[in-house]
């Protein structure tokens, strides 16, 4: 049996978008999960944050990976790009967030889901939004959500 969850990914240190493009890969040959379906890219300003401007974008995956489990194997995929925590909201090589796991709730000292911020980040929802257009989200629906963020600048890259 499989869950579908959805992957934040964001880089703004280094070559950001092959950094984001190696992650997927990864992911995509990573035991656990089955299948993989990406947003486009976005780059966007950082928020709460200092530093030069992100790329991002979300991924939906059907996992058989518990919750626990799969965020080890974000952290995992954080470290082989040499992610480093230096303090909050640092610049940062690759950070992958577990979105979304499921219809699941989860609070522990290591993992809340659904992800705590999401709704208040323009470079998770616009992404997220492409992705799964119908999903509701409890703090409300994307334009909504958007229309709160609409000083945070976010631009749709090109391929």
């Amino acid at each position: 049996m499989s869950t579908l969850a959805y992957i934040g990914l964001g880089a703004n240190l280094g070559d950001a978008r092959q950094t984001i493009e190696a992650a997927i890969n990864t992911l995509c040959e990573s035991s656990g999960i089955l299948t993989l379906r990406q947003a486009p890219l976005y780059s966007s300003d950082p928020v709460d944050a200092q530093g030069p401007v992100f790329i991002n974008t979300v991924v939906a995956v059907d996992t058989t990976l518990e919750p626990l489990p799969l965020l080890d194997l974000l952290q995992t995929i954080e470290q082989e790009h040499g992610r480093e925590r230096p303090y909050r909201n640092a610049p940062r090589t690759l950070d992958l967030d577990l979105l979304l796991y499921g219809t699941l709730t989860i609070e522990t000292p290591r993992l809340s889901v659904p992800h705590p911020r999401m709704h208040q980040r323009a470079f998770v929802l616009r992404p997220l939004q492409d992705l799964a257009p119908a999903l509701h989200l409890s703090q409300g629906s994307f334009s909504a959500l958007l229309a709160d963020c609409r000083d945070q600048k976010l631009q749709r890259l090109v391929d």
